[in-house]
């Protein structure tokens, strides 16, 4: 994906909104495209239209450069980034969030585990995070570290220090005060890119992790009638302010609350075909006891 494009209209309206302060204080200034860009060094002045429509990523030095030749005050500077800063975070690539290294990533997301009182996660292919063995998240981590090129000092502690990162946030489970619900397509039960005896712990994990008072674990069957109720990517949900949403190339934060309301209603229908309790256990069962019936294991 582009710099200049953006996967939800939630990062190009935040784009869009400071794009039109930053027009605005150009043009109460009574400075023309053409002249800016001449200020500005620039052989071409369609640079200044494509940054104040929001076509291309606005930097914090672009900011920084339309306060300056605008003669923005200090205070409106700082306004202004702090928003360029806030439609930077919506959109992360791997490449972006790995830049420090796995264990970095890892922590980047720790303040909001921890401050939460609702989170709903939806999976479709992995089991996730939170509900990892370390044995599942060594073999995760240290497919994004070669998948994603990750390129830091020392790899190897990198990889077992994020690991130690993932496994403590789990301790986040056990908060009185937060309730965390989980949703997973049955295939992810099935789905193994790791060893048999792995997954087959992985599996007993999840059915020791089901009965923890503040965890609640719904499994949507395989064969469940869905009545046009698609699987769609994955996503969570932060009580109801943010969404995060796992793409191919990096990951989207919604905080559009329109956009929101739509993951909100998705989780509504998907949660709604799922099995809970006894039912759920019987499949994760099924899908163990096939695993163990293999070779004996």
């Amino acid at each position: 994906m582009s710099s200049s494009s953006s996967p939800s209209s939630s990062a190009q309206a935040a784009r869009q909104r400071l794009g039109d302060q930053l027009r605005q204080m150009r043009q109460e200034k009574r400075i023309s495209g053409v002249r800016f860009a001449e200020l500005a060094g620039w052989s071409r002045s369609s640079l200044v239209s494509m940054i104040e429509r929001g076509q291309r990523s606005i930097t914090a030095d672009h900011v920084r450069l339309w306060c300056r030749i605008c003669g923005a005050s200090d205070r409106r500077t700082e306004e202004l980034l702090g928003e360029q800063a806030n439609a930077a975070r919506m959109w992360v690539t791997y490449q972006q969030l790995n830049r420090g290294g796995l264990t970095a990533a890892q922590k980047s997301v720790r303040q909001e585990y921890e401050e939460l009182t609702l989170s709903r996660a939806y999976q479709p292919k992995v089991i996730h995070g939170m509900l990892q063995t370390q044995a599942y998240t060594l073999a995760a981590l240290r497919t994004v570290q070669d998948e994603q090129r990750v390129d830091v000092a020392d790899s190897e502690d990198d990889l077992a220090e994020a690991v130690a990162e993932r496994m403590d946030r789990q301790t986040l489970l056990g908060r009185p005060d937060a309730r965390w619900l989980f949703l997973l397509e049955e295939t992810v039960l099935w789905l193994r890119p790791y060893s048999r005896e792995l997954h087959a712990a992985q599996l007993r994990h999840l059915l020791a992790t089901m009965k923890r008072p503040t965890v609640s674990l719904g499994i949507i069957p395989a064969n469940a009638d869905r009545r046009a109720i698609h699987p769609v990517e994955a996503f969570d949900i932060t009580d109801a302010e943010l969404v995060t949403v796992e793409l191919v190339s990096g990951y989207l934060s919604v905080t559009q609350p329109a956009e929101i309301a739509m993951y909100v209603a998705a989780w509504d229908r998907l949660w709604s075909l799922a099995a809970f309790g006894k039912p759920a256990v019987a499949l994760i069962e099924r899908a163990l006891a096939d695993l163990e019936g293999q070779d004996g294991l």
